[in-house]
């Protein structure tokens, strides 16, 4: 069990694309086959056939489906290729990602012992619940997960015997535990840029609903948003994003290693079932996905993508009033 992770001429490549080829096309088909995303291209030509592949590979992971090898998607396969046990986890700068670290948080979750969300990221929580664990199992708990650990993790799992991830019931609590309106709650608004004007509506229709406190963050790297939510402690995270070459309303919430935030589903649900008509817009529905400022944040957290902007920006009102229904109904209702 080692802990180096692999690296590839690659990265510096990208985004790889139909009609690209050599080395790092070559590079992409091996990873893909070996995750079960095999494509029938000659190896090293990125014909439609490796297309098919990173477009099914995309859906799969909730990543923006368009056929392309983006920095995300190579970032989702990398981590799509380690397997519990083919490395050490611990906690570094920067955190180690992947389905091995995914792996790892569902099963302590099923154990009883508090992850946070299964994202793949082995960042403090977990590192506290393998501690928990180590504590339990009578191995030092250090909180790094070697062969010791990952041996008692399977004869631990045999004897407790399969249950319910113990994050879902965290994340519902957390909803359901304070005032059934929204005056003891955190919200943070985000957006990329470009939507300050819409961004500000609800921050301003938030306040006047008396929310505790409203943080609003702008900025393009989604990360940086979620990594300063996360900082201060929000109860919820709203994300507005502007999608100009659509005409449709969108709302998405965090899925990914078959885990899905069920309370980020349910905001989004409120959110959908009322805004696209009060936009003007097509109804898109909601949608499971991995980005990264869904997937990063430990607290519940939506992004609404709004296509149309000459419609939505003159309707920011609507779209504030929407986003305060929601969050109220989202906080007082009994919705497991």
């Amino acid at each position: 069990m080692g802990d180096t992770e692999s690296q590839t001429p690659v990265g510096s490549t990208l985004p790889l694309r139909k009609g690209d080829d050599g080395e790092a096309v070559a590079d992409l088909q091996r990873r893909l086959a070996g995750i079960g995303f095999a494509a029938d291209d000659p190896p090293g030509v990125f014909g439609d056939a490796t297309v098919a592949a990173v477009l099914s590979f995309q859906a799969d992971r909730g990543l923006p489906a368009d056929g392309e090898c983006t920095a995300q998607t190579w970032s989702a396969i990398v981590e799509a290729g380690f397997r519990l046990g083919s490395r050490l986890l611990y906690r570094k700068t920067p955190m180690q990602r992947g389905d091995d670290v995914a792996e790892l948080q569902q099963r302590l979750s099923r154990l009883g012992f508090d992850t946070g969300r299964v994202d793949g990221i082995f960042g403090d929580q977990t590192v506290t619940a393998l501690m928990d664990f180590q504590r339990n199992t009578g191995l030092l708990a250090d909180g790094i997960f070697g062969r010791r650990s990952l041996d008692e993790l399977e004869r631990f799992s045999i004897r407790a015997g399969a249950s319910n991830l113990v994050t879902p019931l965290r994340e519902r609590l957390a909803v359901a535990g304070g005032a059934a309106d929204l005056h003891d709650r955190r919200v943070a608004v985000a957006e990329p840029g470009g939507f300050a004007t819409g961004a500000s509506a609800v921050c301003r229709a938030l306040r006047e609903a008396g929310a505790a406190a409203v943080l609003s963050f702008s900025h393009p790297d989604p990360s940086r948003q979620a990594a300063e939510a996360n900082a201060t402690g929000v109860d919820c995270l709203i994300g507005l994003a502007l999608v100009p070459e659509v005409r449709t309303c969108t709302t998405a919430y965090y899925r990914g290693f078959r885990y899905e935030s069920a309370a980020s589903r349910r905001l989004a649900e409120l959110v959908q079932a009322e805004l696209p008509a009060a936009l003007g817009l097509d109804d898109g529905g909601t949608v499971g996905m991995a980005l990264a400022i869904l997937r990063e944040t430990r607290m519940p957290a939506v992004e609404i993508q709004l296509g149309a902007p000459e419609l939505v920006i003159p309707r920011t009102a609507e779209l504030a009033r929407v986003v305060v229904s929601a969050l109220t109904a989202w906080v007082c209702a009994a919705w497991e």
